[in-house]
């Protein structure tokens, strides 16, 4: 089920699903420790005896954000129980705490209307020896184990407190948890309990008039300890709710538009999901740099693990298009973290957690034979100097890298200068972007001859030009190799990968593949170079999905989340970082206003498939045009950013050159 609402801090990330239930409670890294599991948190309304929670199949919903914040704005209407409510939730900017206001309209007779909030613990990511209970100190209930402690109190008007609770085991001899005890109105009041626990609490509106209007406020609260709980709590108390709520609202406003920009001739829907793919980059970046590749607990169900680790090669991508949004901190944050994880050898491991540690794998360090060999993807050394360069000539920002010249910018050059075939003049075997198979991949050399460009240019502006010409001299190699070996002259394009098969013979893996775009993307050739140019119209031309929706597949037959077998239709299914590939070489080769349409209405294409709420996921269902996977995915937003950036730069230089518009012309259809 998709995140439809991320919303967070940097420490503490909370998602609503499309449904409105609260779904995970990242703390105090994001994307490490959800201490829910992606189990539900329900919210319900009692109306005079009859009771709906606000997943019901009853209510309408429009799940979105206030405009350019990270605010929710969410109205539901109940037509049955005559109700309509509005939440607009926030996770302050400042203090770890989720901050709730709820308006509820009776659009029915006088009536008594109570509202039930209900939290699900599985603290550390387990549901043994969690404790809940009513705590009076903070006149709230908390959940607690180890250093990890949550109050959830609330408020009616100018009164703080409870109005019920109930505090009982779930998933134990048949107990469905507290959430049931709320379907009656009243709650027992149970003041604590220890195991497979939830709790749930009850903010009473009293009698509501005809078309009244009454206004509650419910926070939640996370700390390492019932000290540091209980001053964050008073400091609530003695402010109020709403105080945290303008701040907040305010502020993300003021990130999300720091500067004056120009969107060209682009939509306002673009526009807005321009801003929007910038406040959903930040909530998936973590206080201590990692930049995480999505957040979306459901994807468990699929491999047992998640994608709440950070790829350097995502992170690295990500940064770059924050760099080209102006945003500095960031990017920095991003670089110290990967300077102090880069191994001895200077390359990268697979993925990693927020914290930095290695994180799950299944790249072995031998192969079928036995012999050792490194289980990495190589590009993800090679974009994080890519990355660090373009920082660096955006910003000029020389004193920044100097304390990472040597421990990182040439420790990693040193490594990739080494780890290459002197017979071929590539990089060694790896694993591939898409994390699946192990060879001689077109991306793989495209990214590692970028980071040896970058660098080169680092090693030049340090004065060591011997190093300089070293790492340009291996790049220039990896180029002509690059054009000998995969280039496929039959065929006129360049092919996916080169790989060694288990009889020890090498073989070409001629699979259209849309990451091939890294040939151009990082440097290596000139997007209109003509043998760039018949691969990626091959890209289009195979991997375009022939179906209402469109969209631009990863390659020929992708197994992973398969929804058809009509492979010569639907060779998988639409991805948008993807199909933004491709619009972004439509840019880059793009010598007139006119040539730009196709990146224009692919950018359309990207705005009407993202959720209500603004949040992309990474797939498409070929079929219907629903989320599949993860959602949000960061490497989808960031690709928007730096799409839209470019597009706007071309188009720019273009007019400048062309005054009068030339004609629009349509997306082109494969086939």
């Amino acid at each position: 089920m998709s995140r439809d609402l991320p919303i967070g801090n940097g420490t503490l990330l909370v998602n609503f699903d499309h449904n409105y239930d609260l779904r995970d409670i990242y703390y105090p890294r994001v994307g490490q420790e959800n201490h829910t599991s992606g189990g539900p948190c329900r919210v319900g309304i009692w109306i005079d005896g009859r009771f709906a929670w606000l997943d019901d199949s009853g209510w309408s919903r429009k799940v979105v954000y206030l405009d350019d914040t990270l605010m929710t704005d969410v109205t539901l209407r109940h037509g049955e129980l005559q109700v309509s409510v509005n939440f607009n939730d926030c996770v302050d900017l400042g203090r770890d705490a989720l901050f709730r206001r709820v308006r509820v309209v009776n659009e029915g007779p006088p009536r008594d209307v109570r509202l039930f909030f209900h939290f699900d613990w599985d603290i550390y990511g387990t549901e043994v020896g969690d404790t809940v209970m009513y705590y009076p100190a903070v006149r709230g209930l908390v959940a607690y184990k180890g250093q990890r402690c949550f109050a959830a109190c609330g408020q009616v008007g100018n009164r703080v407190g409870l109005d019920g609770y109930a505090c009982g085991k779930k998933d134990v001899n048949g107990a469905q948890g507290t959430w049931r005890d709320a379907e009656d109105g009243v709650l027992g009041n149970n003041p604590i309990e220890q195991g497979s626990v939830d709790m749930t609490l009850a903010l009473d509106l009293g009698r509501m008039e005809q078309g009244a209007t009454q206004v509650a406020h419910q926070w939640l609260i996370a700390a390492r300890n019932l000290s540091e709980l209980q001053s964050v709590a008073d400091v609530i108390n003695l402010r109020g709710p709403e105080a945290f709520l303008e701040r907040t609202r305010s502020y993300w406003s003021a990130w999300v538009n720091k500067e004056e920009r120009a969107f060209a001739d682009l939509s306002p829907r673009v526009s807005q999901l321009y801003r929007r793919s910038l406040l959903v980059v930040r909530t998936q970046v973590d206080a201590g740099g990692a930049v995480l590749a999505a957040n979306d607990a459901d994807i468990i169900k699929f491999a047992r693990d998640t994608y709440s680790y950070m790829w350097p090669r995502d992170g690295a991508l990500t940064v770059y298009a924050m760099d080209q949004a102006g945003y500095v901190d960031l990017p920095r944050r991003f670089f110290e973290l990967c300077a102090r994880i880069v191994t001895k050898d200077g390359y990268f491991r697979h993925k990693y957690t927020a914290a930095g540690d290695p994180g799950s794998s299944w790249h072995p360090w031998v192969d079928q034979a036995g012999k050792p060999q490194y289980p990495i993807q190589e590009d993800e050394t090679g974009l994080v100097l890519f990355s660090l360069w373009q920082h660096y000539d955006r910003h000029r920002d020389f004193e920044f890298f100097k304390a990472y010249y040597r421990p990182l910018i040439i420790l990693c050059a040193e490594f990739m200068a080494s780890y290459i075939d002197p017979l071929t003049g590539l990089p060694e075997p790896s694993y591939d972007l898409w994390e699946e198979r192990r060879g001689v991949m077109s991306f793989t050399n495209a990214a590692v001859w970028a980071g040896l460009q970058a660098a080169a240019n680092f090693a030049q502006l340090y004065g060591e030009i011997g190093l300089a010409d070293k790492y340009r001299g291996v790049a220039d190699g990896i180029k002509a190799g690059t054009q000998r070996f995969l280039f496929d002259h039959e065929l006129n394009r360049f092919i996916r990968r080169l790989y060694v098969r288990p009889d020890g013979t090498t073989a070409k893996d001629s699979t259209i593949d849309s990451s091939v775009y890294g040939l151009w993307y990082f440097g290596m050739f000139e997007a209109d170079d003509p043998q760039i140019v018949s691969t990626m119209e091959a890209v289009y031309d195979r991997l375009w999905c022939k179906t209402n929706v469109g969209g631009i597949a990863r390659y020929e037959n992708d197994w992973y989340y398969q929804v058809s077998q009509d492979i010569a239709n639907v060779p998988g299914n639409p991805w948008f970082i993807c199909t933004m590939w491709y619009a972004q070489w439509v840019v880059s080769r793009a010598r007139s206003l006119e040539e730009l349409q196709t990146a224009r209405e692919m950018l359309e294409w990207v705005a009407q498939a993202a959720l209500p709420s603004g949040i992309l996921a990474e797939q498409l269902d070929p079929y219907t045009k629903g989320p599949i996977s993860v959602s949000p995915l960061t490497w989808s937003h960031a690709t928007v950013v730096s799409l839209v950036h470019e597009y706007v730069r071309k188009r720019e230089r273009l007019a400048a050159n062309a005054p009068a518009m030339a004609r629009p012309t349509t997306l082109p259809r494969a086939g």
